[in-house]
């Protein structure tokens, strides 16, 4: 499988496909591809889970019947495609940030441990867990960061902030101290918190921030 990033604020994924390979996407990924690309739904495993993560029960998988069969998926918010191996280590992803994976890499529900991490956090009590062997493609909000958390290292972020960590990461929140920094440093009561070893993906606009400023413009 050969793969091509295409735009920029609205970028396009094109995977291209030898005889045999597949790609698995969500349900309604695709945008346009080759005639000799056959596509499969089902459920499939793991199917429950993904349910409770905020995505389509069914998912698509399309099959190369020839080499170069192609297969184009476009964001459908402004900001990037992720490109991400997780041959060596999985990543723990923000939900609904999916859009392709191959058929070797598996998709499951990753649970918050602690009733703070998922209630305050931003992020959910539920994320999306990928690992096994190959690529999987994720859709960010915004523009990226990447930090390289070296082991005992902590990084701060406001909630919603995350789009995805290496497994190794940890994940708390913590409450943002002093009465007057909460009620008047407009940085809500709730922070969260990784500490490495491991690699983060900061996103610079989440959707819950842009709803809130697109609100207030709103009703000017």
């Amino acid at each position: 499988m050969k793969y091509e990033l295409q735009g920029k604020d609205l970028p396009v994924l094109v995977l291209t496909l030898e005889k045999g390979e597949s790609i698995i996407t969500g349900r309604g990924a695709m945008s346009w591809m080759s005639e000799s690309l056959e596509m499969k739904t089902n459920a499939g495993k793991g199917a429950f889970g993904r349910m409770f993560s905020g995505e389509s029960i069914f998912q698509n998988t399309f099959t190369a019947t020839k080499d170069g069969d192609f297969l184009a998926i476009s964001s459908s918010f402004p900001g990037q495609i992720l490109a991400f191996d997780v041959s060596n280590n999985g990543i723990i992803v923000q939900k609904k940030s999916f859009l392709a994976r191959e058929a070797n890499v598996e998709m499951k529900i990753f649970f918050q441990k602690k009733f703070g991490a998922g209630f305050f956090g931003g992020e959910g009590f539920i994320m999306q867990h990928f690992k096994g062997n190959g690529y999987v493609f994720l859709e960010i909000d915004g523009s990226l960061t990447e930090y390289n958390l070296k082991a005992g290292e902590t990084l701060v972020l406001d909630t919603g902030y995350l789009a995805a960590m290496e497994e190794t990461v940890k994940f708390d929140v913590t409450a943002v101290k002093g009465v007057g920094n909460v009620l008047f440093g407009g940085e809500g009561f709730f922070n969260t918190k990784v500490t490495g070893p491991g690699k983060v993906w900061i996103q610079s606009m989440p959707i819950s921030k842009l709803v809130s400023v697109l609100g207030i413009d709103q009703n000017k």
